[in-house]
């Protein structure tokens, strides 16, 4: 019976080969976060408070604002693809079974846990590279994000037993994916015409490049519901969205290397 589910896929679609692949996938991770630790210089960016202090001189509650850590940019860099490699070996070790039981009802809940912690660490370095340094404002962009992610676990729970496809976790969740875009946008188009040298030339590359892959993501889904061609096969789909996590991981992870994060000779 096992034999059988496994190879009810098409031919380079089946369960062994998308457990290798996801073993493959786990190395690359794995290997480029090491190299982001090993390789990677000191470089920080700060995390920002305004906690309320009373100023005796105005008689007030006035806005505080103090550093309360400085966050080092390759340890960060590297947590999203060790993140992302312990699933891959999650799903082709230990949870393979699981894996292929969700698979099989076209949801794997998995992979939208693993993206809401790496694409949500993946928003908040964005976002410090445009310049939002206040630790409230992380905090809500990374759970934006993770509701995003959220909605998609959503997406695929409701559409279990629906002859129709429900569209509205898909729209929902990307209504609260698009928010941190809007807010790394502000500050991006803020700091180039706001007089200053506006941001360095790495980050130009990083916001509409990531942005188009975290699109790619929502695309994805939409073609696997609307069955368009070869997403008719879930599986098809599945292996889409570890290619483009791949994909979108390593882009950030080496733009922001070269851009900053490269030992200094």
């Amino acid at each position: 019976m096992q034999a059988e589910t496994e190879e009810q896929a098409t031919p380079d679609l089946t369960y062994p080969r998308l457990r290798r692949f996801n073993l493959i996938m786990g190395g690359v991770h794995l290997v480029q976060g090491i190299l982001m630790l090993a390789l990677s210089n000191a470089s920080t960016r700060p995390i920002y408070t305004t906690f309320l202090t009373f100023d005796l001189e105005r008689m007030s509650l006035v806005p505080d604002p103090r550093i309360r850590i400085q966050v080092r940019i390759g340890p960060a860099v590297a947590l999203f693809l060790l993140v992302s490699a312990a699933a891959h070996f999650y799903l082709s070790t230990v949870g393979y079974r699981r894996y292929v039981s969700n698979l099989e009802g076209h949801r794997n809940p998995m992979r939208f846990y693993e993206y809401a912690i790496s694409s949500s660490l993946m928003i908040v370095l964005i976002a410090m590279l445009v310049g939002i340094y206040e630790l409230a404002a992380l905090i809500a962009l990374f759970g934006v994000n993770v509701a995003m992610n959220m909605f998609g676990i959503a997406m695929e729970n409701h559409n279990q037993s629906t002859e129709k496809t429900r569209w509205a976790s898909f729209i929902y969740g990307c209504v609260a994916g698009v928010i941190p875009w809007i807010a790394i946008t502000v500050y991006f188009i803020g700091s180039i015409t706001g007089g200053g040298e506006g941001p360095p030339g790495f980050v130009y590359a990083i916001v509409p490049t990531l942005f188009v892959f975290f699109s790619i993501f929502a695309l994805n889904m939409f073609l696997q519901y609307k069955q368009v061609g070869p997403w008719r096969e879930y599986l098809f789909g599945e292996r889409g969205y570890i290619v483009l996590s791949l994909a979108a991981k390593t882009v950030l992870a080496w733009i922001v290397f070269a851009g900053t994060l490269a030992p200094v000779t």
